[in-house]
């Protein structure tokens, strides 16, 4: 059987979606399907058995991954670590993980041997990029995937971070519209494989924006591939670009879509889910099934994954940054398996689908998944290598330039216990700094999103910098939305409601506690529940009560101050003031406050005194 193109582009589409939507091609080319080598022999009644020799059992391999975000080079400070749990039932840190070229390399060898391997990821792979990717608007990343042979992705809320017509500029080609080409005598040519967004629909045509399927096909095994993103996407971007968007119910779509696959002929579906959950353990290798009381996984997925029709035969996961390979009973009762690989390609996982040519359905007893590490102790792959350096060579420039100093890593911990923490003290404090004066704002306070600080920095150089300078690419990849700053009226009431949306409404099962300036402190109650986790009598600025009557000036970005990440009450704020970029006051206050002589110190993180 002679080999055919891995992929084309003539069946893709983005459709308009309102005034603030290009319609975007129309046709573009069905992605295809992997072929068989050439010269290999094939018999349609018996097949393939287990990828190798003859009968009616396939193993099919799938490797998976999600939150990439554009982190083409290896993460550096916690960004780089794993945590693993040892047999003793203790933990130890695994570090140097990650990286675009070495995540390719242990691709690549995973893949040696299987005849049927489909690779697929649950979105985030661009947005909230360092400035490798984000200067030159994730077309290094794009590239690096159509590279590692990404044969599949559903869309992330990342993906939206710049608008739909930039998605579909993503998707389907093209120099930026704005900024050009990159580089000379080249146009970006977009993803090969197919970003899917089957939740994401014109609010008047109800069309999907994107396809909102994929079949992959080896030999007549046949895998549909179902790509939504978490229905609440459009609370955590920038309302602007997504006008005249629907972001629909998971449960609903894949259960719709499942229904087209069959009527297709295709029994094996996966869900690739931009929505996760929250494991007991943050141990890469924890054991999600565990029984007993505070044990197995939480959060959004489980009712998700509850209620996804039982024709859906596995769902890889993401969104929260979470590493596990768990099953949750789908409504029939029986086990299905759920994934996620942690972040910035630091993992991978391996899901073995046993495909039973007969009923042209998996086998869900025979389902095994696993989280691989992505380790940096394997040669890391050419091509990747060569990719970064080129890009590397264009940004250097800008990335390469001072702009501050720091005495030790100011980390940004990943654990998500960590309710306070250092780097986000220190954006916070820059930001107050930055709009505290009466012609800048006058703001009293400042409050910072903890999803917007990306990366640690790390004391380590990166380059020929020297140990610890911070450089202009470094601060990027910590606050790479470059968000416009706000001063903004808020009441008493409302900060103290504030504080309370953290841990209720749509923070309620996750948390999202909000970083804060050396000046405000409060006790987080978090034996409690909900809005009943914050200690109301212990919010204090400047060492005083908050009236509920009074009016406060806050700092913020313009993220929050829209209401994004469940914060509706930030929306009700008066007297809005526009100021710098978040990046900006965050180098400004870095080149203010250290030297060579002077480094920044690690900040204390003693703002918020939680109770457990």
């Amino acid at each position: 059987m002679a080999a055919t193109p891995r992929k084309n582009k003539t069946g893709r589409r983005i459709l308009a979606a309102g005034a603030g939507l290009a319609t975007v091609g129309a046709l573009f080319a069905a992605m295809p399907s992997s072929a068989g080598a050439a010269g290999d022999a094939f018999d349609a009644e018996s097949g393939y058995g287990n990828g190798k020799g003859w009968g009616r059992m396939v193993d099919v391999q799938l490797l998976s991954f999600n939150d990439l975000h554009g982190n083409l080079e290896p993460p550096t400070g916690s960004s780089g670590r794993l945590t693993r749990l040892k047999e003793d039932g203790t933990t130890e840190l695994v570090n140097n993980v990650g990286g675009a070229e070495y995540l390719a390399t242990h691709l690549r060898q995973a893949r040696e041997g299987h005849r049927y391997s489909v690779t697929a990821a649950a979105g985030d792979m661009i947005g909230a990029s360092p400035l490798l990717s984000g200067l030159f608007h994730d077309e290094p990343t794009i590239e690096a995937l159509n590279k590692l042979k990404l044969d599949v992705s559903s869309v992330g809320n990342h993906e939206f971070d710049e608008g739909a017509r930039e998605l579909a500029r993503i998707q389907n080609g093209g120099c930026h519209p704005t900024e050009g080409c990159f580089e000379e005598g080249k146009r970006f040519k977009g993803a090969n494989f197919p970003y899917l967004a089957a939740n994401v629909t014109n609010e008047k045509s109800g069309k999907p924006l994107l396809d909102p399927y994929f079949i992959w096909e080896r030999d007549g095994v046949k895998i549909g591939f179902i790509g939504v993103t978490l229905e609440g996407t459009a609370n955590i971007v920038s309302a602007e670009g997504i006008k005249g968007l629907k972001f629909g119910d998971e449960v609903e779509t894949i259960n719709k879509y499942a229904k087209v696959l069959e009527r297709k002929g295709v029994k094996s579906i996966v869900a690739l889910l931009h929505e996760g959950g929250l494991p007991a353990s943050g141990a890469y290798n924890y054991d999600c099934d565990t029984p007993g009381a505070g044990a197995g996984i939480s959060g959004p997925i489980v009712d998700i994954a509850k209620n996804v029709t039982p024709q859906v035969d596995a769902l890889v996961t993401g969104h929260t940054h979470q590493a596990y390979a768990c099953t949750i009973p789908d409504p029939s009762g029986k086990p299905r398996t759920v994934t996620s690989a942690a972040s910035f390609g630091r993992l991978y996982t391996d899901t073995t689908l046993t495909y039973d040519r007969r009923t042209k359905d998996i086998v869900r007893t025979a389902v095994a998944s696993a989280n691989h590490v992505v380790t940096r102790d394997v040669d890391p792959a050419d091509d990747i290598s060569k990719l970064i350096k080129r890009w590397k060579d264009l940004a250097a420039p800008i990335a390469n330039r001072p702009v501050g100093h720091i005495a030790a890593d100011i980390d940004n911990p990943l654990d998500a216990g960590a309710y306070e923490k250092p780097l986000g003290n220190l954006i916070a404090d820059a930001q107050l700094e930055g709009m505290a004066p009466a012609d800048k704002g006058g703001a009293q306070l400042a409050l910072m999103n903890p999803g917007g600080v990306r990366a640690p920095l790390t004391h380590k150089a990166s380059g020929a910098e020297g140990d610890g300078v911070v450089t202009y690419g470094e601060a990027y990849t910590v606050q790479p939305f470059t968000n416009m700053m706000t001063a903004v009226d808020l009441t008493g009431a409302q900060l103290v409601t504030t504080l309370q949306q953290q841990v209720s409404g749509l923070n309620l099962a996750a948390p999202k506690i909000l970083q804060v300036s050396k000046n405000f402190t409060y006790t987080l109650d978090m034996t409690k529940t909900g809005a009943d986790r914050i200690v109301v009598d212990s919010v204090r600025l400047n060492g005083e009560a908050i009236d509920p009557a009074k009016t406060y000036r806050v700092a913020m970005n313009e993220f929050l101050s829209g209401g994004g990440d469940g914060f509706a009450v930030l929306k009700e704020h008066k007297n809005k003031l526009v100021g710098a970029s978040d990046l900006d006051m965050f180098t400004a206050y870095l080149g203010a406050h250290s030297s060579a002589a002077a480094p920044l110190p690690v900040p204390a993180t003693d703002r918020i005194t939680v109770i457990k």
